[in-house]
């Protein structure tokens, strides 16, 4: 099983514009790959696929994998490239409807008997009935740490190594969940003390992500880049893989008249920033699952409301109209393509 991806000749066209053009390339190529699929040819599919894949954009990492339900699955993957994840899933959005013979994912999918698969690393095969994982769930954290031994690590190298942990790491969990749940991953030249088989590793997963099933909202105290102090909410666990649509940054800053002596809201003001609050929760609710409020923060005499969109989404025009109504000062609402979340990057967990 091997990974694919091509230079893009034209990386300068809208997104919307590549993904529609995959899938109208993908009706007339059809044929032509279902009958190689089924001869059995793997130089077809990477000659047909390859150069359209890397169309949407170069980034992308392509794989056909046995499918769920369908006979077959197209994998369109960003890889780990959070900058990415969002047209992946908006190519898969756009998808025909699954059949009895394709299904389409954007990313990669947990096998049903990963102990049966052989993968291939730099071009030597592996079985992940012989990996085995050291594991740690390090005290209050939401993330399992990895340190993951196969005998044929020896022969490959650092690089290598890491591929094919994160490969087989992949087909485990699946890629989304490894990027929810996983933390450290640490490709070793020998087995850990306390090494499992690799299979365990859903289950131990499962245990960790059973605590944290509702949703929860932390707050935190630090201190601004001049030292004055600073108090934040945000949602906890913060993970973009949860909102991959989600890749516009909508940024609202309210200026405040009240403070205390380090300038952090009070009285009358931080009755009013929870008021407003309190309006903007309902204009997102009303918008559903294309918006939502990531993380809020205090300090030096503004409040900053982090919220992510969709850039289909009407929440910009509505979180504008709704600042427009702050008394305190000039209210600002700035909108940012950041499909990483590199605007909350502090809070993400």
């Amino acid at each position: 099983m091997r990974l694919f991806g091509r230079k893009s000749e034209d990386e300068g066209a809208d997104p919307g514009e590549r993904v529609a053009g995959f899938w109208q390339w993908w009706a007339s190529a059809r044929p032509e790959l279902d009958a190689a699929v089924a001869a059995g040819e793997s130089g077809k599919p990477a000659e047909l696929l390859g150069p359209a894949v890397a169309a949407v954009h170069p980034g992308l990492v392509w794989e056909l994998a046995p499918g769920r339900n369908a006979a077959h699955a197209l994998v369109v993957t960003a890889a780990g490239d959070a900058e990415l994840r969002s047209l992946a899933h908006r190519w898969a959005r756009a998808a025909p409807p699954a059949d009895m013979l394709w299904e389409f994912h954007p990313s990669r999918q947990a096998s049903a008997l990963p102990g049966e698969l052989t993968l291939d690393a730099g071009g030597i095969e592996f079985g992940l009935d012989k990996l085995v994982l050291g594991l740690r769930v390090p005290r209050g954290a939401l993330r399992v740490d990895v340190t993951a031994h196969h005998p044929i690590f020896g022969e490959l190298g650092e690089d290598a190594r890491m591929d094919a942990t994160l490969l087989a790491l992949d087909r485990l969990l699946g890629e989304d969940d490894v990027a929810r749940w996983v933390g450290e991953i640490v490709p070793a030249a020998a087995p850990p003390i306390d090494a499992v088989p690799a299979v365990h590793l859903p289950v131990v997963v499962a245990d960790v992500a059973a605590d944290y099933d509702t949703e929860q909202w932390v707050t935190l105290e630090g201190r601004t880049a001049s030292g004055a102090p600073l108090v934040a909410s945000a949602r906890y666990p913060l993970r973009p893989v949860d909102y991959p649509l989600l890749d516009h940054h909508i940024a609202v800053t309210l200026p405040y008249r009240d403070k205390d002596a380090g300038g952090l809201p009070r009285g009358r003001s931080l009755a009013a920033l929870g008021a407003f609050e309190e309006r903007l929760g309902e204009r997102l609710r009303a918008l559903g699952d294309d918006v939502v409020l990531a993380a809020h923060l205090s300090a030096e005499r503004r409040r900053v409301m982090h919220v992510y969109a969709t850039r289909e989404s009407a929440a910009a025009a509505a979180l504008k109209e709704l600042a427009s109504t702050w008394k305190e000062g000039r209210a600002r609402v700035d909108v940012t393509p950041d499909p990483s979340w590199s605007a909350v990057a502090a809070f993400l967990a």
